[in-house]
């Protein structure tokens, strides 16, 4: 009988699905989503919030950003932020709401499995308030602050949860290291009346406590080729989730004059996401101020294709881009 060798160690692979709010591990940044998820390193952009908030000290005008993600199964998750940098440029405030939404959902039991004409609603939602600060020119550190709740049908849960995150900058080739403990919090629990079983068993079943999907990242990115007008920056990431196995990301950004950004990544050791990631992103101006528009698409095995559209707006008082 032939035997498969492994190439990747399985390490955290019996803990799969232990974890709640699984919707805080879906990734609202579409750039580092085309990049296959390597986002803890990249350059600071709108959505550092949610990829590494210690980059968030490195923005230097207001910010507002807006992402929308199509998980599938007619579920949508929508993020936004909003970036405040101090007068000192060395420091930055931000909020952001990460919002998944199911939608109606038809209500079944095992003898009406088709449904029973009644509905039911589920609502994850996560507000963070960040604080980042830069240690030095080449150091800077962040934290966000979330309170998390989730909601299905009468049952309801809360808790609330930290991302802290490090950059490291350096001066060879924009070289950038980052670790960031991302949903670093306490158990939560759904609350309301035990779940009703009607048939084939007595009693009801009592809710638990589960952990959040707390995840280490450790990354890394250089932009090994650049001229005048062009250049691409690769990008590494590992992750060391609480609730899966070690998995590896990797991706590319072409750029092109500072208005056309490709790119494409790659997922090792995630199951279910066995095909490449790709994207692309537009830089525009709206009256002088710089606007971004970023597109990426997540092919899986199970979900289909999952597609995320993100707009990031700053609003440049000091120094207006010329037309």
């Amino acid at each position: 009988m032939p035997i498969y060798a492994q190439l990747i160690p399985n390490f955290g692979g019996q803990r799969t699905g232990l974890s709640a709010s699984s919707f805080l591990k879906n990734d609202m940044n579409p750039r580092s989503m085309a990049m296959g998820g390597a986002g803890v390193a990249l350059a600071p952009d709108g959505f550092t919030i949610f990829t590494n908030p210690a980059a968030s000290a490195n923005i230097e005008h207001f910010n507002v950003s807006i992402s929308s993600l199509t998980v599938g199964a007619g579920m949508n998750q929508s993020f936004i932020s909003a970036i405040i940098p101090r007068k000192d440029k060395l420091s930055s405030f931000g909020i952001s709401l990460n919002m998944l939404n199911s939608g109606e959902q038809e209500v079944r039991t095992e003898f009406q499995p088709r449904g029973t004409g009644e509905v039911f609603y589920a609502l994850d939602f996560a507000t963070g308030l960040t604080y980042a600060q830069q240690l030095s020119d080449m150091f800077s550190a962040g934290m966000t602050l979330k309170y998390i709740h989730n909601q299905i049908d009468d049952f309801s849960a809360s808790t609330v949860a930290a991302d802290v995150s490090f950059l490291y900058i350096t001066d060879y080739q924009d070289l950038k290291f980052a670790v960031m403990i991302q949903n670093f919090g306490g158990n939560s629990s759904l609350n309301g009346d035990d779940i009703p079983t009607d048939f084939n068993r007595g009693g009801s079943i009592e809710t638990e406590n589960y952990t959040l999907p707390t995840v280490f990242q450790l990354g890394a990115s250089i932009v090994p080729w650049k001229e005048e007008h062009q250049s691409l920056m690769m990008s590494v990431q590992l992750n060391h989730p609480n609730d899966n196995s070690e998995n590896y990301r990797f991706g590319l950004e072409y750029e092109y004059l500072e208005l056309l950004y490709l790119r494409a990544g790659y997922k090792l050791n995630v199951r279910g996401d066995r095909f490449p990631t790709f994207g692309f992103g537009l830089r525009h101006r709206l009256g002088g101020h710089p606007l971004h528009v970023s597109y990426a698409a997540n092919p899986t095995q199970f979900r289909g294709v999952q597609h995320t559209i993100g707009i990031s707006f700053s609003l440049n008082k000091m120094n207006r881009e010329e037309r």
